[in-house]
């Protein structure tokens, strides 16, 4: 063995691979695990006086390399392509980049530009058509349901972002859609526990009662022991219309209207609570805070995820609770980076002379109030969606 060593080291010209590869198995018995398992050289080609080899690896059972073929032909897969893991399923690695997307638009983030008509159109009337939004969807007929899901979702692709609306509007109408499927066969498909107190047509020998000549049918459709009846469909339409319209007008109330200006106008709106001793200084602050605060928490869990999946963590290596030891770690930073947020937004406050009395600090906040032709353009379209709403809810059945 030594002298083959030597050869190889100190002679001019060097054996090829094949003749190395070859004296190694020919040797004693000491070498019986290098006979075993050994890359075996499948082709070789120069270039620039550089030697390449492309090997596979052969085992003692079949003699077949890691691609499952056969012994010389077929395309080899390369050693260090075992090395790589393997993405199966749904993975802890698949489930930070879920929320790394997520988190990548938040809802609340205020859109400077492109900046459209509803940038100008005043906030207490903003404030009012989402009351009106929340009200409507559970007072009118399913017609009108459907048609404020479809002008909320023209509106959004009108005035938000491609990137923005694809993404919200999809999740939204996922959460929508599962609400409808669950509600609706899920609101009355168990069967009544009552019973009829008549014994049936059969035992009294009369006739059974002539169906209806009418195309009336209460159970809408069936899917096995699921039925999905009318009371199904009024309950499953209510929640998700409601479902969509309130999260789909708070975002877009939200991207298009500064956080000062929608505490000026809460703040508008709840003016005469303070005479009855309600702390209105105090809960416009506290929503002046929160509006800020959350862009500050959408951006840590972003920030934290995608700082775990840079890291290129072997999740098939980890054991179950080495996993969650990753998750809760995950967990922990998020809150250690938001109370750190905190606290510095504390000491601002307290550097810019705020000592903890909302009557006596002079809070800056957008109160012009304005009114031009877009607002009262506003104002009757949402009045006449008031009174649609009404005239549907009583004229259609």
């Amino acid at each position: 063995m030594m002298a083959l060593c030597l050869t190889t080291i100190f002679s001019s010209s060097p054996p090829r691979p094949v003749q190395l590869l070859g004296a190694l198995r020919r040797r004693s018995s000491a070498f019986s695990l290098i006979r075993q398992k050994v890359p075996r050289p499948t082709s070789t080609r120069t270039l620039n006086g550089a030697l390449f080899i492309s090997c596979s690896v052969a085992d003692r059972n079949g003699g077949k390399d890691r691609t499952g073929g056969g012994g010389g032909g077929g395309e080899v897969e390369p050693i260090w392509a075992a090395l790589i893991p393997r993405g199966v399923g749904v993975g802890p690695e698949k489930v930070l980049r879920l929320i790394a997307g997520a988190t990548s638009s938040p809802i609340c983030q205020f859109i400077e530009s492109p900046r459209t008509f509803l940038h100008s159109v005043d906030p207490r009337i903003k404030l009012a058509w989402l009351l009106a939004l929340v009200i409507l969807p559970a007072r009118s007929h399913i017609y009108m349901r459907l048609g404020l899901v479809l002008y909320l979702t023209v509106l959004s692709i009108w005035i938000l972002p491609n990137r923005i609306w694809m993404d919200q509007l999809g999740r939204v109408a996922l959460l929508s859609g599962i609400l409808f499927i669950m509600l609706g066969f899920g609101s009355d498909t168990v069967p009544s526990l009552a019973q009829l107190r008549t014994p049936p047509p059969s035992i009294t020998g009369l006739p059974n009662i002539p169906s209806s000549l009418g195309s009336y049918s209460y159970t809408i459709m069936k899917l096995g022991p699921l039925q999905f009846t009318r009371k199904g469909l009024s309950v499953a339409s209510t929640s998700a219309c409601l479902s969509f319209t309130i999260f789909q007008s708070a975002s877009l109330c939200l991207t298009t209207t500064m956080p000062e200006q929608i505490a000026s106008a809460l703040r508008w709106f709840m003016a005469p609570l303070s005479l009855l001793g309600t702390p209105v200084s105090e809960i416009i602050l506290t929503l002046l805070l929160s509006l800020r605060f959350i862009s500050l928490v959408f951006d840590e869990v972003r920030s934290a995820a995608l700082g775990i999946i840079a890291r290129r963590i072997c999740w098939h290596q980890l054991t179950l609770m080495e996993t969650l030891d990753v998750f809760f770690l995950y967990v922990g930073r998020i809150f250690k980076n938001i109370f750190s947020h905190a606290e510095q937004i504390s000491k601002a406050m307290i550097a810019r002379g705020f000592r903890g009395d909302c009557d006596s600090h002079k809070i800056y906040l957008f109160s012009d109030s304005s009114l031009g032709f877009v607002d009262f353009l506003s104002i009757f379209c949402l009045l006449s969606l008031i009174g649609a709403a009404i005239l549907s809810e009583q004229l259609l059945v």
